[in-house]
């Protein structure tokens, strides 16, 4: 970090700007440029970063509904399909006795998904508002559940290894359901939506106070 970097002030505000590769410090440049140090492209915001986010967001909320409501896989025994939900199927884990691999799929499936969605648009819209929230709580918010985010593909590697093992031809088959995609589509939307989201925002909206 350079010496002339004063703590506690925004890069903005001291004319500033952070290289996201090396974290080297540069004169402001209104238009998009190039780091002197790495030559990396530089910039002093993600442009439409917070409408972007948004976007996303609305779109993980949409596709969340049926991701939750509609079967995720289909298991085809006897010439009958049998339809499961992410919920019913946390049941099934439990009924067979397995309640540990029933919690893993329940939080990495239900609740991360939605505090993921929630955490984001809390920070979002306290961005927005430029409401009085401790900036450093919720970065740790934000790299948090950022981080935990990605454990919801889970879903999507158990259907896989399902289909892969338990595809017998006629006798037993699974297939994936709607719920399948949509639960698809709020994961990369969800993981989308805090890669375009630009936390030096959170900073931005503390400036007037």
């Amino acid at each position: 970090m350079n010496k002339n970097v004063v703590v506690g002030k925004t890069g903005l505000s001291q004319g500033l700007q952070l290289c996201k590769v090396c974290s080297h410090y540069s004169e402001q440049i209104t238009d998009p440029t190039h780091c002197p140090t790495c030559l990396n492209k530089i910039s002093l915001r993600k442009k439409n970063s917070l409408q972007k986010t948004w976007a996303l967001l609305i779109t993980a909320i949409i596709f969340i509904i049926p991701a939750n409501l509609y079967p995720i896989t289909y298991l085809l025994k006897n010439s009958t399909l049998y339809p499961d939900t992410i919920f019913s199927g946390i049941l099934s884990l439990v009924d067979s006795g397995m309640p540990g691999i029933a919690l893993i799929v329940f939080v990495a499936s239900i609740v991360v998904p939605l505090l993921k969605i929630i955490a984001l648009a809390v920070i979002a819209f306290s961005v927005q508002n430029e409401w009085n929230l401790d900036p450093k709580k919720q970065l740790i918010a934000f790299y948090l559940i950022d981080w935990i985010g990605k454990w919801s593909v889970l879903d999507l590697f158990v259907i896989s290894i399902m289909v892969a093992v338990f595809d017998k031809g006629h006798l037993l088959s699974i297939y994936p359901g709607l719920a399948a995609t949509s639960f698809t589509l709020v994961v990369i939307a969800t993981l989308s939506a805090a890669n375009s989201f630009d936390t030096r925002l959170i900073w931005d909206a503390q400036t007037d106070e």
